[in-house]
């Protein structure tokens, strides 16, 4: 049946929804990838009967929660756990994330899972932290995902950002931390289109002397460093970081607008990928990453590219309320049973921008059940006073 979908402009227009979901996004299977490294950093599901205010502690269904990891390992997929796509400081504070760190964690040990856990300062709620502070936060966190058995990620601090009075205060506070990281761990230089916090990262605002520093880092420590993972949204410069690391460690792309360019690579070398795109996309990513394995560049491009339209929509400025569409797509796709968003976040993008990222997966056919998502998205414009 024909859905009327409102656009920025206001008007309504008309949509055909598929019958029939994409092929690849059914057909993945739980075994590893031998050509790259892959992450979808995975969101969480709030627990609908809760009755929290935007400013309360989180409240997770657990269930669904694990479900949806289960669901990305079950392709092949590794896990980016409490990362900004599970909402870390927008909703999901320390205590909430520490509890899906060690949940999580011990779900993978279960099911055989990779995950990766991230490591910030979150807990520090007071602009005055000092960079002892500041370290003594990231070790509290540290510990938990050593104690827990996952990798660690090194995330960006709004602490450190605001504490931090230039390059070597980052290098200090990095350095102590790599000496004493118990397995190599992935360094994470998130941009502020994603977090406005971490304006001027690395001690700097000009993204050159920022990258000498963060490279000073990774080069003082070659050995503590499993990788980087750069979230810029600036596919040139990610290349041209990736070519100055020292040999063994990865460059995991963070970039949602240009994720199979650099994951595909060149005769220098390519990208490994730790995404929040890959999320919503993740059954299709990883039939088009075993694709890739082949040696089949084309075909790898082939499936992939045609998401891009996809992600810029979802991850457009601003940015980091991204996660709102990658939720109502977990939900239309049946993962979870309500859109609902820890700290209210389901508010966060407007319907059209919503009714165009169903349009958009819908055409692209990620939808295993189209007519559940027929139905869900007929249920939401009524919600919003949409007649059909």
């Amino acid at each position: 049946m024909t859905l009327h979908l409102p656009d920025a402009h206001g008007t309504l227009r008309a949509y055909e929804p598929r019958t029939e979901p994409l092929p690849a996004v059914r057909s993945g299977t739980g075994s590893a990838f031998t050509s790259r490294t892959v992450f979808s950093a995975a969101h969480v599901v709030a627990d609908p009967y809760a009755d929290t205010t935007p400013d309360s502690p989180a409240a997770v269904d657990w269930d669904a929660t694990l479900a949806f990891r289960r669901h990305l390992w079950s392709h092949g997929l590794g896990v980016a756990e409490a990362m900004d796509t599970a909402q870390r400081g927008m909703g999901l504070d320390w205590a909430g994330a520490a509890e899906l760190i060690r949940r999580s964690a011990a779900e993978a040990r279960a099911t055989g899972g990779r995950v990766a856990c991230g490591v910030g300062t979150d807990q520090l709620t007071t602009a005055a932290a000092t960079l002892a502070e500041v370290r003594a936060a990231y070790e509290e966190q540290l510990a938990v995902v050593e104690e827990s058995g996952a990798q660690a990620i090194l995330m960006a601090s709004r602490a450190l950002a605001a504490t931090a009075q230039g390059p070597d205060d980052y290098l200090e506070v990095y350095g102590h931390l790599l000496r004493q990281a118990a397995e190599p761990v992935v360094l994470h230089w998130l941009g502020p289109m994603f977090d406005p916090a971490l304006e001027g990262y690395w001690g700097s605002s000009d993204l050159d002397t920022a990258t000498d520093t963060f490279l000073e880092v990774v080069a003082a420590h070659p050995d503590k460093v499993d990788g980087i993972k750069v979230s810029l949204l600036d596919a040139r410069r990610e290349v041209d970081l990736r070519r100055r690391l020292p040999q063994g460690v990865r460059c995991y792309t963070g970039d949602d607008f240009n994720y199979p360019e650099l994951i595909a690579g060149d005769e220098q070398g390519f990208s490994h990928a730790l995404l929040g795109i890959f999320d919503p996309l993740g059954p299709l990513a990883a039939e088009a990453v075993r694709v890739l394995d082949t040696g089949n560049t084309e075909g790898f491009r082939a499936l992939l590219d045609p998401t891009v339209e996809l992600s810029r929509h979802l991850f457009q400025a601003p940015t980091r309320y991204y996660k709102t569409g990658v939720v109502l797509l977990a939900w239309l796709a049946g993962h979870q049973s309500h859109f609902t968003m820890v700290g209210g976040l389901q508010s966060a993008r407007s319907l059209p921008h919503l009714a165009r990222a169903y349009e958009l997966a819908d055409g692209l056919g990620l939808f295993p059940d189209p007519k559940l998502a027929e139905e869900r998205m007929r249920n939401l414009l009524s919600l919003y006073g949409v007649d059909q």
